[in-house]
């Protein structure tokens, strides 16, 4: 994680903004069912394998289609989650909020809460849904709207768990959205010159059926 960056604000009060939302949801944690604080608490840490499925399901399609454009597109989606985790982290660097359960603590957190340094705003987990679920989105309408929901579900699990305030999340599922979105679309329209290159290479069995 980026740690220190050339612009430095003041520290971020995130409690400030929506610390009485954010303390409702780990108020409903705290009383729920343990089998449903188990199940969201999985999805909040190995939830983005499931985009990482998707990607893959992109790539196939793509691949089985012999269109250069398709897998284009294809292959931008995880450069497209990439530099949309590496922007948001630059945005994380820049606002040093402190984790809510650190501020606010009690009730206890479904997961434990996260050590001083490690930066609640925007939510990295968000913008990485966000980035994979608008560039699906683009790709296949279908799958695009799992892929939504998965992303909306990831930022509930993530205040759900304790580990950020909703403002967090929903800066960082924007974040997402607009780097990736322009990402694939310049991949859609200048990628497909580069894809038939490629295929004449040693990648070949990598890009087309």
């Amino acid at each position: 994680m980026i740690q220190h960056f050339p612009v430095q604000l003041a520290a971020l009060d995130g409690a400030s903004i929506d610390g009485s939302l954010y303390h409702w949801f780990i108020t409903r944690a705290a009383n729920a069912p343990h089998w449903f604080d188990d199940l969201v608490s999985w999805y909040a840490s190995y939830g983005l394998g499931l985009f990482a499925l998707m990607m893959v399901w992109c790539w196939w399609q793509a691949r089985r289609s012999r269109d250069s454009v398709a897998m284009a597109m294809a292959l931008a989606v995880p450069v497209a989650v990439v530099l949309a985790y590496v922007v948001n982290d630059i945005v994380k660097s820049v606002f040093d909020e402190a984790r809510p359960c650190q501020v606010i603590t009690s009730p206890a957190t479904v997961q434990p809460c996260p050590g001083v340094g490690d930066w609640s705003f925007p939510s990295n987990h968000s913008a990485i849904a966000a980035a994979a679920a608008a560039a699906i989105w683009l790709i296949s309408r279908r799958l695009g709207i799992i892929a939504a929901l998965a992303a909306l579900v990831m930022g509930f699990s993530r205040i759900w768990v304790g580990a950020h305030y909703p403002h967090d999340v929903l800066v960082g599922l924007v974040v997402g959205a607009v780097v990736a979105v322009p990402v694939v679309l310049a991949a859609r329209r200048y990628g497909p010159p580069l894809v038939v290159r490629l295929e004449s290479g040693f990648l070949r069995p990598l890009l087309t059926a």
